[in-house]
C-alpha cells in the first residue's frame, strides 16, 4: 500500500540513536497501530513489545534476525516480521525508508 486514508497522526516524531533513527505513529480506521519512519546509515539493535512486521520500503541493508547468527541483505522493498519480545539487528548502509506495523494479540 502506497498511500494511507483515514488515519490519525502524532505530530511529535519518535527519536532514537541520537537522531539517526526517527518515525512518526499512526493509527487507521480500523485501529491498526503503525509507525512511518527513517533511518540513516549506522548499525542499530531494536527491541520489541509487540509483534512486528516490517516493511522496508528503499534503501540498502543488510538484517540478523532473532536466532539468526549471520546477517542477510535484503532488497528493497522487502517485509519481515518480528516476534514479540526480541531484538534484532540492522546495518543501514544507505538512507532507509520504512514502515513498521504492530500486532496486537
Amino acid at each position: 500500500m502506497t498511500e494511507l486514508k483515514n488515519m490519525s497522526m502524532i505530530k511529535e516524531a519518535n527519536v532514537y540513536f541520537d537522531g539517526k533513527v526517527t518515525s512518526r505513529a499512526i493509527t487507521l480506521a480500523d485501529g491498526t497501530k503503525q509507525t512511518l519512519g527513517i533511518m540513516l546509515p549506522g548499525e542499530y539493535t531494536f527491541d520489541t513489545q509487540a509483534a512486528e512486521i516490517m516493511e522496508m520500503m528503499s534503501g540498502e541493508l543488510e538484517i540478523r534476525l532473532p536466532g539468526e547468527e549471520n546477517f542477510k541483505t535484503l532488497n528493497t522493498p522487502e517485509t519481515f516480521n518480528v516476534p514479540a519480545n526480541a531484538s534484532f539487528d540492522l546495518k543501514i548502509k544507505t538512507v532507509t525508508d520504512y514502515c513498521c506495523s504492530y500486532i496486537e494479540d
